[in-house]
């Protein structure tokens, strides 16, 4: 629990306000290359309602797989909505997609498990030439960010 507390802690330390009072994380943390992607809206939002931008923008270093908007579609509405709505249930996800330390493609691809964040493993295979985390694609690796690595994948995690 105190990692998770620790970890959470550290990802979201900077941010920067924008406009209508949200906090918007600024730079090149993990949390600043989401918020400028348009491909992790949903993501940004996610994180927000979490209240895990701090951490993201901590020191660190830490590997995201980060699904994108369409990963999130994925999700039926109602479910999604209920998640968003569920802050403890959000970061118990939203931190099974988080692994200490900075791990990059070439690592990950040595890599059966990993311990995330949350505490839980996510399995890691091949299939052909993809990387998959359980049962998602790693469709972008090696995002680097100045507390990390992103991995983008294209299905979200559930623990």
């Amino acid at each position: 629990m105190k990692n998770i507390i620790l970890c959470t802690t550290l990802l979201l330390t900077s941010t920067a306000v924008a406009g209508g009072g949200s906090n918007v994380p600024s730079g090149t943390t993990i949390a600043g290359v989401v918020s400028n992607d348009p491909n992790f809206s949903t993501l940004l939002a996610a994180v927000q309602a979490a209240g895990l931008v701090e951490t993201l923008s901590g020191p660190g270093p830490f590997t995201v797989f980060a699904p994108t908007n369409a990963a999130f579609a994925k999700i039926p509405q109602a479910d999604l909505d209920a998640l968003l709505n569920d802050r403890e249930k959000l970061r118990a996800v939203l931190l099974y997609h988080v692994v200490p330390g900075r791990v990059t493609a070439a690592q990950v691809m040595n890599l059966t498990t990993a311990k995330t964040v949350n505490g839980a493993n996510v399995n890691v295979s091949m299939m052909g030439s993809s990387v998959m985390i359980n049962d998602s694609t790693v469709t972008q690796a090696d995002i680097r960010a100045s507390n990390g690595v992103i991995h983008v994948i294209d299905t979200v995690l559930m623990p």
